[in-house]
This record gives structure tokens, sequence and C-alpha cells, in this order.
């Protein structure tokens, strides 16, 4: 067991040591990443997600979450296998391929890729959608992919996020389609200033004092609750710790940070949460001091209850998923620089497509229901 000192005099000290080795791996990962969800999208993904969806909506997203649930795979190896990043499970074993709502603390800008990790576990890698800051769909490549696998974009003002939000969330109604569809209810990651911020609001108005998290936002999550709660199979609470320090992007990409990732899991019937507007928001408050209290326990514990849940992944299934990946990559990549001139007329088109389809919101609609 370890003091919550104890752990705060950890933070700020690299669990591995920033190596030209480690550099040099870390951006070749980034290229791999990058160049592998690019020729994936080109060459597969845009004709699962554009042509294909004028006659099913249905097969557009089956297709779709096969394709990019390949390349979602590589981030948990990564993260895994080559970073040797120890991911650990608690709380409650839940079943494959549910229809579900994951709502989680956001304690630094990696949260998401984290839920990756659980995802391919239960086989849904590529149903996985996020509620996500606008900004986001601007990248290049990644925000198409974002675009393609319907990611929800908001600008975190309700009055502006309301009516897309509300147009994506009836699409995602057909029980047919598997769906974890994850909210941080937060709405921006954690720091001491927005903590404080959030400690001051909620002294003026009544609410909980939390240490560990910011108060949620509810309107966003009534409004799932509201228009996928008859085909949701549960809610998963989600609670993520890291030890010793919390990860940004590059310290995942170089492998110095984190040394542990705590993911504790709490499946919730639907049964259990109100449906009323100001119930439901303060059930989420509940539910968020309850995780408040959790990161408090594990901060000086170093371990949420009920540990194991989930088993390692296969090392077998990671490399088989990344050398087709890449052989298709490859493959791609040389017909595009060393064949005929129309393959890159043919990428050069499909770029510009969902450059403009990503920056104006543009899904086509079945023609044929």
């Amino acid at each position: 067991m370890e003091s919550d000192s104890v752990l705060k005099l950890k933070r700020g000290q690299r669990h591995r040591p920033l190596t030209p080795f480690r550099v040099i791996r870390g951006v070749l990962c980034l290229i791999v990443l990058v160049l592998t969800a690019f020729v994936l999208l080109v060459y597969f993904g845009f004709w699962t997600a554009i042509p294909l969806r004028f006659f099913s909506m249905h097969h557009s997203r089956k297709a779709t979450a096969f394709i990019f649930g390949s390349w979602i795979a590589l981030w948990p190896f990564w993260f895994e296998k080559i970073n040797r990043t120890k991911v650990v499970f608690s709380g409650d074993c839940v079943p494959a391929e549910e229809r579900v709502l994951l709502i989680a603390n956001h304690r630094t800008e990696v949260d998401w890729m984290y839920l990756w990790d659980l995802a391919l576990r239960k086989g849904c890698e590529g149903y996985i959608k996020y509620i996500l800051k606008s900004s986001l769909m601007k990248l290049p490549v990644f925000g198409w992919v974002f675009h393609v696998m319907e990611f929800i974009p908001v600008v975190r003002k309700w009055e502006a996020d309301e009516l897309m939000m509300r147009q994506m969330l009836s699409s995602f109604r057909d029980p047919r389609d598997p769906l974890w569809l994850a909210v941080f209810p937060e709405g921006t990651d954690f720091t001491e200033q927005k903590c404080v911020r959030s400690q001051k609001y909620a002294s003026e108005n009544g609410l909980p004092i939390l240490k560990n998290v910011l108060l949620p936002k509810t309107k966003g999550f009534h409004a799932c609750l509201e228009n996928l709660k008859d085909s949701l199979d549960a809610v998963y609470d989600i609670t993520i710790g890291y030890r010793q320090n919390c990860p940004s992007f590059l310290d995942n990409a170089f492998g110095v940070d984190p040394s542990e990732v705590h993911i504790h899991v709490r499946r919730i019937s639907l049964k259990e949460i109100p449906t009323s507007e100001d119930q439901t928001s303060s059930w989420l408050m509940n539910t968020f001091s309850l995780k408040d209290q959790m990161l408090s326990d594990f901060y000086t514990q170093g371990h949420f209850p009920n540990e194991g849940t989930e088993t390692s992944l296969s090392t077998v299934k990671c490399v088989v998923n990344f050398i087709l990946v890449m052989i298709l990559t490859g493959t791609c990549t040389f017909l595009t620089f060393f064949s005929s001139i129309w393959f890159k007329i043919y990428v050069s088109l499909v770029c510009a497509y969902m450059a403009s389809a990503t920056y104006f919101d543009v899904r086509p609609s079945p023609i044929v229901h």
C-alpha cells in the first residue's frame, strides 16, 4: 500500500527515461498509425462508409466497423505489448457485444484511447463512438476517420450542440448495430485550475465539492439516455486512474508513461437510472461523487477494488492483425506511388471528398430503407 503523499511525490518523475531509442520507436509508431489510418480509409473505409451507406446503413456500419476495428486494435497492441504499459481492469466483468452508454472521468487527453483496450476485449472496438470536441474533427486523416466512424462533434455549448447531437443519436437506435457510445460528462480533461473553478461553482450552488473530478454536465448525458434508452442494454460507469503520472499523448507515443492504467467498470441497469431530467442530473452528480471517493481511495491504496476482471490481450492475435494491416498498407502504398497515375488521381479525389465532407459534416442518407 502506498499513501497519497507517496504517490504525489512520484508524480512528475517519468516511469521510463526518454532515450533516443524510445524517441525513434515512438516516431515510427506514429508514422505507422497515421499511414495505416490513411490507407484503410482511402482504399476501404471510403467505400464502406459512403457508397454502401446509400443502400444500407446497417451493413455500412458493420463493414466500416470491421475495417477500422483492425486499425483501432493497433493502439492497445502499442500500449500493452510495445510500450509494456500494465492495464488492470477491476469491478464488474461485463458481457461481450452489449449496446451500452459509457460514462468516464476525463483525467487526461488520452483517457479515451484506453477505452479501446476494454472494447477490444469485448469485440466492440469498431463500434465505439465518442462525443468529442469539434476541433478534433479538423485533424488531417484522424479527423476523417472520426467522421466516417460517426463520432459526435460538440463545441461544448448546449444551445449550439443540441440539434446536431439529437439528430445523430436518433440514427443510432437500430438494435441490430452494436454500439458503445462514450461520454465524458466533465466536458474537458482535469487540471488543478479547472478543479478550483469547479469547486467554487459547486460551493456557490450547493453541489458536492469534488477533488479528483470536475462537476459533470448533465444535459448531454440525459439526451443520450432519452434518445437511446429503448435500444441500450446498460450503462457502464468507468473510472480511470494512472500510476505514476497522468500521460500526455507524446508520453504514450514514446512509452515513458504511464506505468500502469487502472480501469474500474461498474455495469448499471437502465432500470436503476431515473428518466426525468432533474432526477437524471441528481443521479449523475451522485455517481461522480462516488467516482471522486473511489479515486481518493485509489491514490491512497494504489488500486481499485475487485481487480483482475479481464484477461491479457492475446499477443498472437495482436501480431496477426498488425501483419495483415501492414500488408494491406504496404500494397496500397506501392500502388499509389509506383503504379498507374489513376491510383494517384483516385487518392486525390477521395482526400478532397473526405476533407470537405468532414468540414461540412456531410453524411449520405440511404436511398433504400
